[in-house]
């Protein structure tokens, strides 16, 4: 019915935004082809619905569009991640399919650095009435690959397409916004242990977070993290103090030993990296 295929070669002003990646920054890996579907290639519509002009033909209406759950999407740095996108929308027709991708840039005619497509050709839609339906879609991220450079976490572009049951179509490149992140992760280490009551306590760990261009984990440099501390009698965490990671993304500090119970490093997060804490380290007091 519909193309609905990467198309191999980059063409126009998106072969420059393609050219424009730094090797250094794409390093060994592939850059996936950047050139977006026009709304017509995506639905396989050739001509004005029924030969009517676009402005006698009332277009479907796109009530809402959600991404992941809602949540945002956080990739490490070798798994791919499917997630399930679904859009809402209506028509006197019935609405018959629907589109949605993910791109990355600021204009999507000229500065398009990322994109991500659905991995069927056609929508699930499942009406809810003669004339609205909820259609959805599945869209596989793979990191290294689709995301080939640290640059591409942050926020990314939503295109959401409707397709009603008399041909006429609803398109928009900038409907919403989504977030995708470089995973992080946190260790902890409360010494010495066990420790006598009064004694320094030093808690060490280190913040890092997913280089997708490396396919490793890199120490996240110059981030606000908190030192917490729970009793043993307790179920919850108090914040003792804000310390900063390091250039390598190591955390150190002390505490004075007073009773028994776990330490552990908590990072709120950034647009580019999710919130995450460690698991808390138990120190016996003597």
């Amino acid at each position: 019915m519909r193309i609905r295929a990467t198309v191999a070669a980059v063409s126009g002003a998106l072969a420059l935004s393609a050219l424009a990646v730094p090797a250094a920054q794409a390093g060994d890996r592939a850059v996936p082809s950047l050139d977006k579907p026009t709304a017509a290639e995506v639905f396989g519509v050739t001509k004005a619905p029924l030969a009517r002009s676009r402005a006698a033909v009332a277009e479907p209406v796109i009530s809402k569009v959600v991404i992941n759950g809602g949540k945002d999407i956080v990739l490490g740095t070798t798994a791919s991640k499917k997630i399930t996108v679904s859009l809402t929308a209506s028509h006197p027709s019935g609405i018959t399919d629907a589109y949605i991708d993910l791109w990355h840039g600021s204009d999507v005619e000229t500065d398009v650095d990322g994109w991500v497509i659905p991995n069927e050709d056609v929508a699930n839609c499942t009406n809810s009435s003669a004339t609205t339906a909820t259609c959805k879609l599945t869209i596989t991220i793979v990191p290294g690959q689709d995301l080939y450079m640290n640059a591409l976490a942050g926020t990314w572009h939503v295109t959401a397409g409707a397709l009603a049951g008399d041909d006429s179509f609803a398109y928009d490149d900038y409907f919403s916004k989504a977030r995708v992140q470089r995973l992080s992760k946190v260790t902890v280490n409360a010494a010495p242990e066990p420790v006598k009551k009064g004694k320094t306590i030093t808690v060490t760990g280190k913040l890092s977070r997913a280089n997708w261009e490396t396919g490793t984990y890199k120490g996240y440099a110059g981030q606000s993290v908190k030192l917490q501390f729970r009793k043993k009698t307790s179920s919850t965490y108090t914040t003792l103090k804000t310390i900063k990671s390091s250039s390598t993304g190591e955390l150190k500090t002390t505490s004075t030993a007073s009773v028994d119970g776990y330490w552990r490093y908590s990072f709120a997060g950034t647009s580019t990296t999710p919130t995450v804490t460690a698991a808390g380290d138990f120190v016996d007091v003597k």
